[in-house]
């Protein structure tokens, strides 16, 4: 019997942690087909992508991925918990799919469920902890943190689970997965050596945010390491090309010339924006032409950089907190990037298994028929969210590539 394994990534870039989580997944689920759902553009923590999603979902192909779905960028560019939540209304509308496998510091899969049941019942004494630490003034998810260590009573062994990046955004898709009652079952692989800040590289490892700067610094000697050698290839390629977008920073005139352009209720309308951060928002882009140094006039203890960098890429991309309550209610399309064989064969099996979902193959011709409007309004923003990617391009920074660029087939 087939079975298909579920990997939700950002592979920014695929480096040789992700190749060994890969081979790992499989090799634990025995699958037959592994589809991935990867971010477009644009990234969770508020950044851009270093190279474009057919350029990453190439990458992915040639790795041993069969088919890569995109995450729509109101999913992609949210809190780790909508981010976690829209990839897994995807992967359980498809019907097929038997695991779900995700990088964390701690593989103990049973202690996260537990974090998740916690969170996805909200007990009244964690709410209590938690309306508590809010009040001190903590930033959300170091509260929730703190109410989730006070409520399982100080037990040291989850305190390191829930301060670790890739544990909490485990703990969202396993907290999705009971939401929708989903059949999906959790695999768990341990990340080796690194976490997805650290700056350093160990041997042939290092994490994705390592690798960035690497290639930012041109020290192509030691990236090549850390990367299979097609996706290190690729990079020199778009690097070749003027495709590469190295951060947010890179938009940053736009982005002071959009807030400066919005009113401070204008501001108030983003995604994050909470508590009349608007006004601190409006004066710091009033006073300053640079990302980082608005940034630190804004960061606090309540409002973190993530956060803030976050809301400025939603003031870029037109993504207002209409778009993400829309996105919490809406069942999302299937955008698919690339494929194999068995990845061609996988979505005619999706398709059989599930007539009802819309699968994008073509970009126009899902335009021309499609009748929902607010199928319409997501995807607007994916094709709006591209054109403005390709701005950061030194060289062809041509608009409606989402109309324009082949499906990949490996």
């Amino acid at each position: 019997m087939n079975k298909v394994l579920g990997i939700v990534a950002e592979y920014n870039p695929f480096h040789n942690g992700h190749l060994y989580h890969l081979r790992e997944s499989k090799k634990i689920t025995g699958s037959t087909y592994t589809v991935t759902i990867i971010s477009g553009n644009y990234t969770q923590r508020g950044s851009t992508a270093l190279i474009d999603k057919w350029s990453r979902a190439e990458i992915a192909l040639k790795n041993g991925i069969d088919l890569v779905l995109e995450l729509p960028v109101v999913y992609a560019t949210s809190s780790a918990e909508n981010f976690a939540d829209g990839a897994i209304k995807i992967l359980n509308s498809m019907k097929l799919v038997n695991y779900l496998s995700f990088g964390a510091e701690t593989a103990d899969v049973k202690s996260l469920q537990t974090i998740a049941e916690i969170l996805y019942k909200e007990p009244k004494e964690y709410k209590n902890y938690l309306a508590k630490e809010l009040q001190a003034g903590q930033a959300y998810p170091k509260a929730r943190e703190k109410a989730l260590f006070l409520y399982l009573n100080k037990d040291k062994k989850y305190l390191n689970i829930i301060s670790l990046p890739n544990n909490i955004l485990g703990i969202e898709y396993l907290k999705a997965l009971k939401k929708y009652n989903s059949n999906i079952e959790p695999i768990a692989i341990p990340r080796l050596q690194t976490n997805h800040k650290d700056l350093n590289y160990s041997k042939n490892m290092a994490s994705s945010t390592a690798i960035r700067n690497i290639i930012k610094n041109h020290k192509f000697d030691i990236a090549q390491k850390l990367m299979p050698k097609g996706s290190y290839l690729n990079i020199l390629k778009n690097l070749e090309l003027g495709h590469v977008v190295s951060d947010l920073c890179v938009f940053e005139h736009e982005i002071i010339y959009k807030l400066r352009s919005m009113s401070t209720y204008e501001i108030s309308l983003l995604p994050d924006v909470t508590e009349g951060l608007e006004f601190l928002i409006k004066k710091a882009a009033n006073s300053c032409n640079n990302i980082k140094e608005l940034i630190n006039i804004v960061k606090s203890k309540r409002y973190t950089s993530t956060r803030i960098y976050r809301i400025l890429l939603y003031a870029l991309l037109d993504i207002y907190k209409k778009d993400i309550n829309l996105s919490k209610q809406l069942q999302p399309y299937i955008r698919v990037l690339g494929f194999n064989e068995h990845g061609k064969d996988l979505i005619s099996q999706i398709s059989k298994a599930n007539p009802e979902l819309n699968i994008i193959t073509s970009v126009k011709k899902f335009v021309n028929t499609n009748n929902n409007n607010n199928l319409k309004t997501m995807l607007d923003k994916d094709i709006f969210a591209t054109d403005i990617y390709t701005i950061g391009y030194t060289c062809n920074s041509f608009s409606n590539l989402d109309f324009t660029h082949k499906i990949i087939s490996i």
